[in-house]
């Protein structure tokens, strides 16, 4: 923990490497392969659905080598704020963490209510007969109960989580083991005709839906990102926490997929009809152990989706309390509780747009929404964050890095191709929705924001830049350790 700056605000570093971990983990391993199974199987139209958890692997792990050297060097609370304010401050001053808080305060919570919205669906397994009415009361009451969690010290949220990482690990591997138990390689690798017709265009625009399915399906593998003013030994630990729980749910999910497309025909999952097209992992258990134990596991999941709501709202209250401290968003957002030290107007707000979201969510496809949420994300966090990376190696060459990418820039320029990819199919995969048209109206809406809020605040380009260099204590001539 040498050589980066105390923890700002308050925050006590006591999060270790295993809570860290699982903290990453259980975001990432929430409700979601348990409802997105199907449509992977939907968006590749067979069995070789298993290429979009595979391709959603490989783009976080990419992504995940950005995040590790910029959260090394760089153990603020915020993370991608802290990344952007510190490379783009030189040519437009506050500009671009203004947006991504403009967009973070929308995007990570929507996330969360695709968690309520899939606890919810799944909880219809054991309630058949849930009115619509029952089910968006159930749906708001779990996430009232999500932020009365978080509204105490970070002591017991880290305990909490550790509990709460076990029942997912559990969950999954219950599925997994029962998938086993009455596996057909038949029905998992018999694939239709032209599946791997790699020359239509079919392929590739089901091939972009699927990785948007799939990198949602890992993301959360840089929650501790945000938390980076209570990690223990950051420059060590954060790089550590978004490899392993990359690699640990990479193995998870391929396990999970496989073994679903062994036990259920992959057309049942293209059935709306079909309880495997909205509880897969239910379906599965009672198709091998009977109901009892798919009564059981699927309390687990509702635990596990709960678990990666909690997470989820966590690390993503963090997001504005830097900001709003740095003077990059209403400044009420900087105010933390009086004992328990969390940023208490972040989580407050992020809590009522996630139960506005379900609400939503309940009435949205579930694919449409992933579409939405993650367009909105690529473009100021995503795709800025990578030329951050570069920016900061010219402009900050002496920043103390205690982990370094491995083989860059090869692997952001493959994070590069595959948030192109996924932007520029969007539309495709939405119609009707036009979800490129929305992600650049809110980045215009956003933009407005921000040139009122300077002229109020009197900053650039109404005032000066305020170029502030707060990581950048090492000697510019030092030499740095590469990789963990």
């Amino acid at each position: 923990m040498s050589g980066t700056p105390p923890p700002a605000g308050g925050f006590v570093r006591r999060i270790g490497l295993f809570q860290a971990t699982a903290i990453n983990m259980s975001q990432m391993c929430g409700i979601g392969p348990f409802v997105t199974i199907p449509l992977m199987v939907a968006a590749f139209g067979g069995p070789q659905a298993v290429i979009g958890f595979v391709a959603g692997a490989l783009l976080a792990l990419a992504d995940g080598l950005v995040w590790a050297e910029l959260g090394a060097a760089m153990p603020g609370s915020g993370g991608s704020y802290v990344y952007l304010r510190q490379a783009f401050q030189y040519r437009t001053g506050r500009l671009m963490p203004f947006l991504f808080v403009w967009t973070a305060m929308l995007f990570i919570p929507l996330i969360m209510s695709t968690g309520v919205v899939g606890f919810v669906q799944y909880l219809g397994y054991l309630a058949p007969d849930m009115s619509r009415t029952t089910g968006d009361l159930v749906g708001l009451g779990m996430v009232a109960l999500v932020v009365v969690l978080l509204w105490r010290g970070i002591e017991h949220i880290a305990r909490i989580t550790a509990v709460m990482w076990g029942v997912m690990i559990t969950s999954v591997l219950l599925v997994i083991v029962a998938a086993a138990t009455d596996f057909s390689a038949g029905r998992a690798f018999t694939y239709p005709a032209h599946a791997f017709a790699l020359s239509t265009s079919h392929f590739w625009v089901g091939f972009a839906a699927g990785l948007t399915i799939g990198i949602y399906d890992y993301l959360g593998y840089n929650t501790t990102a945000y938390m980076g003013a209570e990690i223990k030994d950051p420059g060590r630990t954060l790089p550590r926490s978004i490899i392993y729980s990359i690699l640990g749910i990479m193995a998870i999910y391929l396990l999970l997929q496989i073994g679903t497309l062994g036990v259920i025909d992959w057309q049942r999952m293209s059935d709306p009809g079909d309880i495997a097209s909205t509880s897969v992992a239910s379906a599965v258990m009672e198709e091998t152990w009977g109901k009892g134990a798919a009564d059981t596991v699927t309390v687990l999941i509702l635990i596990t989706a709960f678990a990666s709501v909690f997470t989820g709202l966590l690390g993503g209250s963090r997001v504005p309390y830097d900001a709003a401290r740095e003077r990059v968003f209403f400044r009420p957002y900087a105010k933390l509780h009086p004992r328990h030290r969390f940023p208490m107007l972040g989580l407050a707000t992020m809590g009522v747009i996630t139960a506005i979201g379900f609400l939503i969510g309940r009435h949205t496809d579930l694919a449409t929404l992933i579409q939405l949420l993650t367009t909105v994300m690529v473009i100021v966090q995503a795709l800025a964050q990578i030329v951050a990376l570069s920016v900061l190696r010219g402009r900050q060459p002496g920043l103390r890095r205690p982990y370094r990418m491995w083989l860059y820039p090869v692997p952001s320029l493959l994070a590069l191709a595959g948030w192109l990819t996924i932007y520029g199919y969007a539309d495709k995969n939405s119609p009707g929705r036009h979800p490129i048209e929305w992600s650049l109206a809110w980045v215009a809406l956003g933009l407005v924001a921000f040139v009122v809020w300077a002229r109020l605040e009197k900053v650039w380009p109404f005032g000066p830049k305020e170029v502030t260099e707060e990581y950048l204590t090492a000697p510019a001539t030092e030499t740095e350790p590469a990789g963990t």
